[in-house]
């Protein structure tokens, strides 16, 4: 979400105010080829992140690489139905590249019409121009909507990004991790560490930085109860000389429909990352963190 040099105003989007920017042009190389090292190959980014200049620097550093790339629409709030086929070719022209892998619109909103919209996407597959179509932050009624009108057309409903993670279980209880499983659709899950909180980096008394602190789920009651969560998460990871992030992600890799997409500031964390990829957890460890973790399925 950090990636990139924006101007303006855009130097002070709600992500990096969060979490902060990318440290650096070079770290931002590094950390992607440290992830294709590993085995890593998409890449996930959207025109509205730093006002597409995410979208920017990940089609230069990807130019030569082999990987796929997700990105998600519009640039901006004020979007119609009818502007899609504009913010596609836009999107084209930052990543460099004739189609996307994976086109997402990024959020639903009353004044866009979902079949129409659907329609639209399934007009640029046909084209050649996107490979496949996706959503994000939609409800189960709303994927339904959205994977009937590409059936129509003879085209899959191939994801649907929401946030998900051992702190934030929602997905298994508002139905759309089931609308998931029934229809074929990846879960891809943002904010797999909880915005930080699963790390083990910050605690009641170690704050995360920029707006995070202010957030609820980082105040002293949030973070005192997901203490015990970040212990259990080292004690399994000590098992595997794993972190507690890495464990986390794990726990999510598992789900054969889930796809988690942390983000990477640095190589470090890049690495870090894919080492989420180096092992396995048991279905007792699994159940393990199922049942620590129910009060965050409310």
């Amino acid at each position: 979400m950090t990636w990139g040099n924006p101007k303006g105003f855009a130097r002070w989007t709600p992500a990096k105010l969060a979490y902060g920017g990318a440290h650096g042009e070079n770290e931002e190389k590094l950390a992607l080829e440290a992830s294709v090292a590993a085995g890593v190959t998409l890449f996930d980014t959207a025109a509205m992140y730093s006002n597409g200049s995410s979208e920017r620097r990940l089609g230069e550093l990807a130019s030569d690489q082999a990987v796929l790339i997700a990105t998600k629409f519009p640039g901006s709030l004020f979007f119609r139905t009818e502007y899609m086929p504009k913010e596609l070719e836009a999107s084209l022209r930052r990543l460099r590249r004739s189609s996307v892998d994976l086109y997402q619109h990024h959020f639903p909103t009353n004044s866009v019409s979902i079949p129409k919209l659907m329609d639209l996407l399934a007009n640029a597959v046909k084209a050649g121009k996107v490979k496949a179509v996706g959503v994000s932050n939609y409800s189960a009624e709303q994927m339904r909507i959205a994977h009937a009108a590409l059936a129509k057309r003879g085209i899959p409903l191939a994801s649907n990004q929401v946030e998900y993670s051992l702190l934030h279980r929602q997905p298994e209880v508002n139905g759309v991790l089931d609308a998931c499983r029934e229809l074929g659709i990846t879960l891809i899950a943002y904010s797999p560490l909880a915005m930080g909180a699963l790390t083990g980096k910050y605690s009641a008394t170690t704050k995360a930085g920029g707006f995070r602190r202010f957030l609820p789920n980082f105040n002293r009651k949030a973070m005192d109860a997901a203490q015990p969560v970040v212990e259990l998460l080292r004690k399994i990871g000590d098992r595997y000389s794993k972190t507690p992030s890495q464990v986390a992600l794990r726990w999510l890799i598992e789900n054969p429909i889930v796809l988690p997409i942390p983000g990477a500031k640095n190589s470090r964390q890049a690495i870090s990352n894919a080492e989420a990829l180096a092992f396995s957890l048991t279905p007792e460890e699994i159940i393990t963190l199922d049942e620590a973790t129910l009060a965050w399925r409310a």
